[in-house]
């Protein structure tokens, strides 16, 4: 079984032990059960089974020592046996016998079992996380890429895992060596081993430090910014001692270690928030170095293991941890967090629908969103980092474009096995429709695109769907989008790209037509969209802003030589009617000899009255309440086209 699921730990492994056989044999795999000797129980439950016994107690028991040894294939088949016997179990084996149907990609009765465990279990975050993406499958798939990934010809044939980058070296955990054997899985223990990069592979692995590496577990380390100061995972073993809970399973602790000015470890001391109660493992540090991040099991923990912080004091010190929360965290498995240059959070995850087994899961800009509560969305990060079988431990370098992660998927050389991958450049596509102020599509429109500096980069004339696309545009740029047609004004928009290389950036367009079709009965106030001619309080002069207007008008009439007019002017209900109705005469009257002494348009042309408030466009007579701006609505000038010939 792959060691690093001690790791993930017999954090605190939950698993009921009531009621076994009577049978010498079954009580001899208790006892090797209840220590985590998981091999051979599975050969010693197996041999029973395989006599011909049955129970719920025996297929839980079998069922589990195959599925916490990763061997999904036969866990199904020994889950898919208690399911027949049709009795009453806990609801947590609808989810392991649905896990281990995953991991072998039966998803159609995967789901099937997850269903029941929705159903027997609904406001679990797992059954919810199930319940709200029945499309799992076809969302991971939009997700995925086609990058390649690299088997590392540093891995062995034990348990290779959780990479990460010191100096010019790949620091990373296995069982290879050849010490004391853990029983859980027949390997060695763990300890960090180093391997040097040469151009563009690492080799030679050896082991990290002396002071570092003890006679029990040491794994998953993390680096401060500057590289002085090391963080990581190692049994509670602290001045040659070894202590246990009251359950007697050694927890993993964390370590902190400075580095020397002759590059040795030293002040090597566990940090203050260790428990014999308790596992702390998996670190991170982000970029300032001000976050340390990190997998536990401790009170508060909402399932096997959840992602806590805690800041680092500008003394190094450390505070008080902090579960991410429920939005992170499930009743499953969260662990393996790593916080990249950019304050993206990836983590993995057996809680979250996903391919099967942990998958690796990213929350992009999560310190900062963390930091000011905004809302934040967990993706799965699809294929080829994920797998119907066990993804994690993912680290990545932005500055060259390099990655790493551990998958115990088909086709390795050990248990786990340390994978590479060469990050892609980021890219995206830009697509819209073109449509008119009338939602209308608009075909033979010419989109241009901008960069930032106003360098033309592409450009297409839209078909009937009006449709436009714009590929291989740079990430995290500003573009200017620029839509032209005859008979339309031109429109543009700026627009910026992500940092999500698997997004699409859509911008629809909207140009507004250049022409208006105008015909006898027409309002030019419609037509042109005109403003609002306004007067000032009880005056009747033309002001500035209303000449503009009035231009608009005077336009038309001199496009149109034979087109007459008719104008009427009309007030808000405020004030007597009868003083409304010589007001609106005294615009009406300053609004033609505008026209004819301004615009020099004929007299004959024009015809025109005062309304008053005779008819108001809204419910703002006398006696109702309105705003200011409603009365504004009243206060208008039409300008309705009587003739044309």
């Amino acid at each position: 079984m792959i060691i690093k699921k001690y790791i993930i730990l017999a954090f605190a492994l939950v698993i009921t032990l009531a009621g076994f056989s009577q049978k010498g044999a079954i009580r001899k795999a208790t006892k090797d059960y209840d220590k985590f000797s998981y091999v051979k129980t599975s050969e010693i439950l197996l041999d029973v089974a395989n006599k011909g016994y049955k129970s719920v107690d025996l297929f839980q028991k079998l069922g589990n020592s195959f599925y916490f040894n990763n061997k999904m294939e036969e866990a199904a088949k020994w889950y898919g046996e208690l399911m027949a016997l049709n009795e009453e179990v806990d609801s947590e084996y609808y989810y392991r016998y649905a896990q281990a149907l995953k991991s072998i990609e039966n998803y159609n009765e995967s789901d099937k079992w997850m269903q029941k465990f929705v159903d027997s279990k609904d406001g679990d975050l797992r059954a919810k996380s199930f319940a709200s993406k029945k499309d799992y499958l076809s969302s991971i798939e939009k997700l995925s890429e086609t990058f390649e990934v690299e088997n590392m010809s540093i891995n062995s044939d034990k348990s290779d895992f959780g990479a990460t980058q010191f100096k010019n070296q790949l620091i990373f955990s296995s069982s290879r060596g050849k010490g004391k054997v853990y029983k859980w899985n027949d390997q060695s223990f763990l300890d960090l081993y180093a391997a040097e990069k040469h151009e563009d592979s690492y080799s030679n692995p050896v082991l990290f430090d002396d002071a570092i590496n003890t006679k029990l577990h040491e794994s998953t380390v993390a680096f401060s910014p500057n590289e002085d100061v090391m963080y990581f995972t190692r049994n509670n073993f602290f001045k040659r001692k070894l202590k246990r809970d009251e359950a007697g399973v050694n927890r993993l602790h964390l370590y902190r270690a400075e580095l020397d000015s002759n590059d040795n470890w030293v002040n090597i001391k566990p940090v203050h928030f260790n428990s014999e109660n308790y596992s702390v493992a998996h670190p991170t540090v982000n970029l300032d170095g001000t976050k340390l991040y990190f997998a536990s099991d401790m009170e508060g923990t909402h399932g096997n293991s959840d992602i806590y912080v805690v800041d680092i004091n500008s003394d190094g010190t450390l505070g008080t941890p902090k579960n991410l929360g429920t939005l992170v965290n499930t009743e499953g498995q969260e662990t393996f967090p790593f916080v990249n240059s950019k304050g993206d959070l990836y983590f993995s995850s057996n809680g979250l629908t996903g391919l099967g087994g942990l998958d690796v899961y990213i929350i992009r800009d999560f310190e900062n969103k963390f930091k000011n509560h905004e809302p934040f969305v967990v993706e799965n990060v699809g294929k080829p980092i994920n797998s119907s079988k066990d993804d994690f431990g993912y680290y990545e370098n932005l500055v060259i474009k390099e990655g790493f992660f551990t998958s115990n998927r088909d086709g390795g050389k050990g248990d786990d096995d340390i994978y590479t991958f060469k990050i892609p450049e980021c890219k995206q596509v830009m697509d819209g429709v073109v449509k008119d102020q009338d939602n209308n599509i608009v075909s033979g429109a010419k989109v241009r695109l901008f960069d930032e500096a106003g360098t033309q980069i592409s450009e297409m004339i839209v078909g009937e769907n009006g449709a436009y696309t714009f590929n291989d545009l740079n990430c995290e740029k500003e573009y200017l989008v620029r839509v032209e047609k005859d008979d339309y004004s031109t429109s543009e928009e700026r627009v910026a790209t992500t940092d999500n290389r698997k997004e699409k950036v859509s911008m629809p367009l909207v140009i507004e037509t250049d022409k208006v079709a105008i015909k006898e009965g027409t309002n030019l106030r419609d037509a042109l969209n005109l403003n609002p001619i306004y007067f000032d309080f009880d005056k009747s002069n033309i002001r500035p802003d209303a000449e503009i207007e009035l231009q608009k008008v005077i336009a038309v009439l001199k496009q149109y030589p034979n087109m007459k007019i008719d104008i009427k002017s009309h007030t808000d209900s405020r004030a007597t009617t009868s003083y409304n109705d010589a007001l609106s005469s005294r615009r009406n009257k300053s609004t033609i000899n505008y026209i004819v002494k301004v615009g020099g348009i004929d007299a004959s042309r024009l015809t025109g009255k005062g309304y008053g408030e005779r008819e108001l466009v809204n419910k703002c007579s006398d006696g109702v309440k309105c705003s200011e701006e409603e009365h504004q609505l009243n206060r208008r000038s039409d300008f309705i086209i009587i003739s044309m010939e």
